[in-house]
C-alpha cells in the first residue's frame, strides 16, 4: 500500500514513520524544502520525540519512507492521501485554513479517482465534508483526527482507538484496512460520519480546558480561604466519578488553547469560551501572588523557568511564558527566561530576553511555569538575590524551597 502524507511536522513526520514500520511504501510532503532535504539525508527536524530518531532511520534504510516537495506527483502514486498540517488561528481568533487549503488544493491536483483521503488535523466541525471533499474529484473521504501528544506520539498510537468518520460506505471499507494496516491501535472505531468525528476530538480538547479552568477558578477560591487547593482535589479524585485536574498559571500547545475557537459563536456555547477567558487570566493571578509575596514587583527581575508550554518538549505553542512576561512588565518587572530546550537565540526570536547565564548573576524571583526534569534538581540557594519561587505547576517540593530561605508561592496552595 502507497501512502501520502502531507505535512512533515510534530504529529505528521511520526505518523510517516509509524507507516513505513508498518511496511507501507510512504512519502511524505512538506512545503519546506531545508526540511524535506533534511530528512532525506538521514536528519531528524523535531528534537524530544520518543522513537522517532531510530525510526526515521529505519525507515530511510529500508526505502520504505522518501520525502519531497511535490505534493501533487506523491499523491497521484499513493492510494492513501492523510492530511496533517495545522489549522491554527488567525490575529482575531479565527479558525486559520491557510495550509489546509494550499494542501488540499494540491492533493486535488494529483488525486486519483478511487484514492482515499484522510483529514488527521484537528479541524472545525464540516471542514472535512465542506471544505476539503468539496475540492476533490471521486476520492474517498474520511475524518480521523490525530489523537497524540508530542514527546509521546508512538505509545499513544497504541494506547488509544482510532477514530474514523467516513463519508460512506467505501471510504470505510478503504480506511479500515489502511489503519489496520497501519497501527497498532487497540481497535478502529467507525463513527457515522466526518462531522462526528471532528466534534469528538473537539469535545475531548474542550473537556480537558475547562476542567482545567474549573481547577484554577477553585484554586483561586481555596487561595482565598486558606485552604489547599491540590490536597483538596486529588481527595476528590478518589471518588471514581471525579476527574478534576491540576490548577497552574494557565493552558498552552497548539491544541487545548485553540480548539473553543474552532466551535462557532453562534452555537450558543458560552462554557468553551468561558473556560478559555479562565485559563488565560491564570497567568496574570500567579504574577499578582507574586507581586503579594514581594510587596512589589517594580523594578525586580524575575527569572521565568519553562518556555515550552509543558514540561520536557520543545514547543512554545500558546505557552503560558508569554502571558506570564506580559504580565510582569506591565507591573514594572523585567522577565527573564531559560530552557534547557530552546537556544538563547530561539528564545529572542519570540520576542522573550534569556539570562546571559544560569543561574543568572542576580533575579528577584522565579516562576516556574514548565517543570523540566532539569529544574526538578535545581539549588535553590543558587539563585543569588531570590527572595520568593512561585510554582506555576503545583509540582515542587514547598519544604526544599522554604529550606533554602526562599518564599513559596503556589496556585492554590
Amino acid at each position: 500500500m502507497k501512502v501520502c502524507v502531507v505535512g512533515l511536522g510534530k504529529v505528521g513526520l511520526p505518523l510517516a514513520v509509524q507507516y513505513a514500520s508498518r511496511g507501507l511504501t510512504v512519502a511524505g510532503c512538506d512545503v519546506d524544502a531545508a526540511r524535506v532535504d533534511a530528512i532525506n539525508a538521514g536528519g531528524c527536524p523535531i528534537a524530544g520525540e520518543e522513537g522517532l530518531e531510530e525510526g526515521l532511520r529505519a525507515a530511510l534504510r529500508a526505502r520504505r519512507l522518501r520525502a519531497t516537495v511535490d505534493t501533487a506527483a506523491a499523491a497521484a502514486e499513493s492510494d492513501v492521501v492523510v492530511l496533517i498540517v495545522p489549522v491554527g488561528l488567525t490575529q482575531d481568533k479565527r479558525p486559520d485554513f491557510s495550509y489546509l487549503d494550499a494542501a488540499a488544493d494540491a492533493v486535488a491536483a494529483g488525486t486519483q479517482p478511487g484514492t482515499l483521503v484522510v483529514v488527521e488535523s484537528t479541524v472545525p466541525i464540516g471542514t472535512t465534508r465542506g471544505r476539503v471533499g468539496a475540492r476533490l474529484s471521486g476520492a474517498l473521504l474520511a475524518a480521523s483526527p490525530e489523537r497524540v501528544s508530542t514527546g509521546r506520539i508512538f505509545r499513544d498510537l497504541r494506547a488509544y482507538p482510532k477514530l474514523v468518520g467516513p463519508i460512506d460506505e467505501a471510504s470505510w471499507a478503504r480506511a479500515e484496512a489502511f489503519y489496520s494496516a497501519a497501527l497498532e491501535a487497540p481497535g478502529i472505531l467507525r463513527l457515522r460520519d466526518p462531522e462526528t468525528a471532528e466534534l469528538a476530538k473537539l469535545a475531548e480538547g474542550v473537556y480537558r480546558d475547562v476542567n482545567i479552568a474549573l481547577a484554577g477558578e477553585l484554586a483561586r477560591y481555596a487561595d482565598a480561604l486558606g485552604v489547599d487547593a491540590t490536597e483538596a482535589i486529588a481527595a476528590a479524585n478518589t471518588q471514581p466519578y471525579a476527574h478534576l485536574h491540576d490548577p497552574g498559571v494557565g493552558v498552552g500547545g497548539h491544541c487545548l488553547p485553540v480548539y473553543p475557537y474552532f466551535l462557532p459563536e453562534d452555537a450558543s456555547l458560552r462554557l468553551p469560551r468561558l473556560g478559555r477567558e479562565i485559563n488565560d487570566a491564570m497567568a496574570r493571578y500567579g504574577v499578582e501572588r507574586l507581586e503579594e509575596a514581594l510587596g512589589s514587583l517594580d523594578g525586580a527581575t524575575v527569572l521565568i523557568l519553562g518556555l515550552a508550554y509543558r514540561a520536557n518538549v520543545k514547543e512554545a505553542a500558546h505557552s503560558s511564558t508569554f502571558l506570564l512576561a506580559e504580565a510582569l512588565r506591565s507591573r514594572g518587572a523585567r522577565p527573564l527566561v531559560h530552557d534547557p530546550w530552546f537556544s538563547d537565540g530561539e528564545i529572542r526570536a519570540l520576542g522573550l530576553e534569556p539570562p546571559e547565564r544560569f543561574p543568572p548573576a542576580r533575579a528577584d524571583a522565579l516562576i516556574v511555569q514548565a517543570l523540566h526534569d532539569a529544574y526538578r534538581v535545581l539549588d535553590w540557594r543558587a539563585f543569588a538575590g531570590c527572595r520568593a519561587v512561585l510554582d506555576g505547576r503545583n509540582a515542587l517540593d514547598r519544604a526544599a524551597v522554604e529550606a533554602a530561605g526562599l518564599r513559596y508561592v503556589g496556585i492554590g496552595r
